[in-house]
């Protein structure tokens, strides 16, 4: 154990990986201050920049990035009532009351500090459970592989969607997707209609560029309101009353950490949906419920510490399994691959110096955010105020480049601009995408598994739930399925005889 540690702790203390984490640190609490950019927005365009760089740089400037964007989405959203990223949209309300109330520096200072602790929290719950998950990981076949992506997907539909229907329609869309090429267990090419350039497949890592990239771009270009105005002038001491704030809210912060690290964890759900689910227990367990909404710290105390703790969270399926918990860890498991640090538990056993390096990095990451976070506060002002109408033309300069820079073929940018108009067109029909990137990204390891277990069984499907574990999983799986029918059979009342013919 102590020589892989040694080597992790020299390979992210040398300075060329120091100098990369804080490069990526002020570019992600840039995009997040910045309204409109999100924090998978900066993982998307870091993704050229790690062609050129070792594996724990290019982890570390993800890490970095998105761990600095999500903390700084809350700025805008005190400040101007527009949240830098949607997992500041929980709480932005309850931040610019505070902020009208003249206690701006309340506000940051909290979504800062807790921030911070939560994504400890989470570093620390990842660093206990994903070594052990992939100890236990290890006894896993194809059988228990296939259930597992199925309930991921399963789970990533119900989970990031209100409207199920709609959630299903974007997971078909994304599995046809996958379909595309050459890449399939009969090497036979699929829906490439003569096209050569679609033999290897649609790029994942352009494809992603696209959706949250270009799709923001058109969001702006369409976007004829005016531009907000700041209310506050100059932020004070931020510091001031945290102290106070994290004796009197510890249940607060452990259940937020604690939620936000669950929900992380869920394939498809993210630190967006932590947050919402944070604010809204926040709300109910609280002893002055009424206070919310009019300016009351107590739901961005909570919601702070879950939006970060969800990022270290979304990392254990990604890693032990290679099913992303959110659209970052999609990106990341397609870098991983690229570096040859192909998810899995034996990810694990073979490379333990580069998980150890991982934890670091997110370690070193949540500390940093303190300092750097608070220059940020400090610098609002001027960052909330560059032209719009300069920064996304640059961006989509730099979205172009870095995309034709992967396999240096315009097709990666027709791939692009086709993916980020479809997301666009989806996202204003209030279709999620979530569930889309989780079936183009898990779509070849279902029907691998799927595949291998039918020629292992031959042919006969009980072998799909002969192991004690598959038949669990399966049994989840089957669970979730039909949860949603047999809740509204059971609130309608329906007779049981009407109920087994549904």
């Amino acid at each position: 154990m102590w020589e892989p540690l040694s080597q992790a702790f020299a390979m992210v203390f040398e300075p060329y990986t120091i100098m990369v984490m804080i490069g990526a640190s002020l570019f992600g609490l840039f995009v997040g201050a910045v309204p409109g950019l999100t924090a998978t927005m900066a993982t998307a365009l870091l993704v050229p920049v790690t062609f050129f760089m070792a594996p724990i740089p290019a982890i570390a400037a993800i890490v970095t990035a998105t761990a600095m964007a999500i903390f700084s989405g809350d700025i805008p959203g005190c400040l101007l009532r527009i949240p830098g990223t949607p997992a500041s949209a929980a709480y932005t309300d309850e931040a610019y009351a505070l902020t009208n109330k003249g206690q701006a520096e309340l506000a940051l200072g909290a979504g800062l500090v807790f921030s911070a602790i939560g994504g400890l929290f989470g570093t620390a719950v990842l660093i206990v459970f994903a070594p052990a998950l992939a100890n236990f990981a290890l006894n896993f076949s194809s059988f228990e592989y296939f259930w597992l992506v199925l309930l991921g997907l399963t789970c990533a539909v119900f989970i990031t969607s209100d409207r199920p229907l709609k959630g299903l329609m974007m997971l078909f869309l994304g599995l046809l997707v996958a379909c595309v090429g050459l890449g399939n267990p009969a090497g036979f090419p699929r829906f490439t209609f003569g096209s050569t350039e679609l033999l290897g497949g649609i790029g994942m890592i352009s494809m992603m560029i696209g959706m949250f990239a270009i799709s923001e771009i058109i969001r702006f270009v369409v976007d004829t309101s005016p531009p907000p105005v700041m209310v506050v002038e100059k932020v004070g001491n931020i510091f001031a009353g945290q102290w106070g704030l994290a004796k009197k809210y510890p249940i607060q912060i452990l259940r937020g950490s604690a939620l936000g690290t669950l929900v992380g964890a869920l394939p498809g759900a993210g630190a967006d949906i932590a947050a919402w689910m944070s604010y809204a227990m926040s709300k109910k367990f609280s002893k002055e419920p009424e206070k919310f909404g009019t300016g009351h710290i107590e739901g961005i105390v909570e919601s702070g510490s879950a939006n970060n703790s969800a990022l270290a969270g979304a990392w254990i399926p990604a890693l032990v399994f290679g099913i992303p918990g959110d659209s970052i860890t999609a990106i990341v498991i397609g870098v991983l691959y690229m570096k040859n640090m192909n998810p899995g538990p034996t990810l694990f056993t073979t490379n333990p110096q580069n998980i150890y390096a991982v934890f670091l990095l997110f370690i070193i990451a949540n500390i940093i955010m303190v300092p750097l976070g608070v220059l940020c506060i400090k610098a609002a002002k001027r960052i909330l105020k560059v032209p719009r109408n300069i920064l996304m033309p640059v961006i989509l300069l730099f979205c172009a480049v870095g995309t034709f820079a992967i396999n240096n073929t315009l097709f990666d940018i027709g791939v692009m601009l086709v993916a980020g108009v479809v997301a666009y067109l989806f996202e204003e029909n209030d279709f999620p995408i979530a569930p889309a990137i989780l079936g183009v990204v898990l779509g070849g390891m279902l029907e691998e598994n799927f595949i291998s277990s039918m020629i292992k069984s031959d042919g006969n499907l009980i072998g799909f739930v002969n192991r004690p574990i598959a038949a669990v999983l399966a049994a989840l799986t089957l669970l979730v399925w039909f949860m949603p029918l047999v809740m509204s059979m059971l609130k309608k009342k329906v007779p049981l005889e009407e109920f087994i013919h549904h």
